[in-house]
């Protein structure tokens, strides 16, 4: 394992005649050992993070670091790197064996060597023996994703690279595959960036998540720490199912201190029939044992949540009591104050 730090890394690329930014000034200290998730919209930056780590990219500024080591000038194949990326991206024209066996070919290992590395990378990623003859088109697609990470495996990477690697599997399995990349992680031990678009995938697997805008990091910290403290509206409302409600804080009577916007977890928000704050109500989730109603009023949209059968019809006009001591105070700029 390696500790992987960026430092002020920028990026830009050339697409028709314009000038695109995909990264600006990022900077990232992941631990050696930890599992860093990279969450955020599509276009934000998160793959090409990923590429200038692995070297398949070279940033216009700043530095890649693996422990103390500068990797300016160091080749992906030296970097000690596994790569599994959204879509398998297997051989088709090679059997499952030989897909795993290719990158130790590649480095020149020993034919016990290399037989050893498969073997172990295979069972890791339940990939039954069975398997190893055949070729990819001849596996489902939860099994070539498996194939495809124990190939990154069967590399014993120091770093491991996951680029949105669940995202082409129906729900069942990726469900299935994020229980068996946690355990995974837990069995290696490699630093190891996963990146992704769907925060339940994130906050779910990583230590830690980085939160990315527009190639930017937003936030760093805990799934707790993104949902009790988001750092700006952004990620309020990135973070959390419902998204976060923001609301104009000159609704509330000057309680509202220096914040320009309020915002309000679903949990924080009831319906009150002497409320106040009056609204009609636009839309209601119904999860079964819960419900979330979204109000709508001259404030903006507020998100209650209701516990069994309570909740109104579409169109009823009702009222929220927001719990003013759970509010989230947002500046004019959008930062928390």
């Amino acid at each position: 394992m390696a500790r992987v730090r960026l430092s002020g890394v920028s990026k830009t690329y050339r697409r028709g005649g314009a000038s695109v930014q995909a990264l600006s000034a990022v900077t990232l200290d992941v631990a050696a050992g930890e599992l860093l998730s990279i969450l955020g919209p599509s276009g934000c930056g998160k793959t090409t993070l990923l590429r200038v780590v692995a070297g398949l990219d070279r940033p216009d500024a700043g530095s890649v670091r693996f422990d103390e080591r500068d990797m300016d000038g160091t080749s992906p194949q030296a970097r000690g790197i596994g790569f599994v990326f959204q879509t398998a991206a297997l051989y088709p024209h090679l059997s499952i064996y030989d897909n795993i066996a290719f990158g130790p070919r590649a480095r020149g290992a020993a034919a016990g060597a290399i037989d050893a590395s498969v073997r172990s990378a295979a069972r890791r990623m339940h990939v039954d023996d069975g398997l190893l003859p055949h070729r990819p088109r001849q596996l489902s697609g939860g099994q070539r994703q498996r194939t495809a990470l124990a190939r990154a495996l069967a590399l014993e990477p120091k770093v491991l690279l996951l680029d949105e690697p669940l995202t082409a599997l129906d729900a069942r399995l990726r469900a299935e595959l994020r229980v068996e990349l946690a355990r995974l992680h837990e069995s290696t031990g490699a630093t190891t960036l996963f990146v992704t678009h769907d925060q339940a995938e994130a906050l779910a697997l990583g230590h830690r998540v980085a939160v990315m805008r527009e190639g930017r990091v937003e936030q760093i910290g805990s799934a707790r720490d993104l949902y009790e403290r988001p750092a700006n509206v952004f990620v309020a409302e990135f973070i959390g199912t419902p998204p976060m409600a923001l609301i104009d804080a000159t609704s509330l009577d000057g309680s509202a201190g220096d914040a320009t916007t309020l915002g309000f977890r679903a949990a924080d928000v009831r319906l009150d029939p002497d409320a106040r704050l009056r609204g009609t109500v636009r839309a209601v989730e119904d999860l079964g044992g819960e419900a979330f109603v979204y109000v709508d009023g001259e404030y903006g949209t507020l998100v209650a949540r209701c516990i069994g059968a309570d909740a109104p019809l579409v169109g009823a006009h009702v009222g929220v009591s927001p719990d003013l001591t759970r509010a989230h105070r947002f500046g004019a700029a959008g930062r928390r104050v």
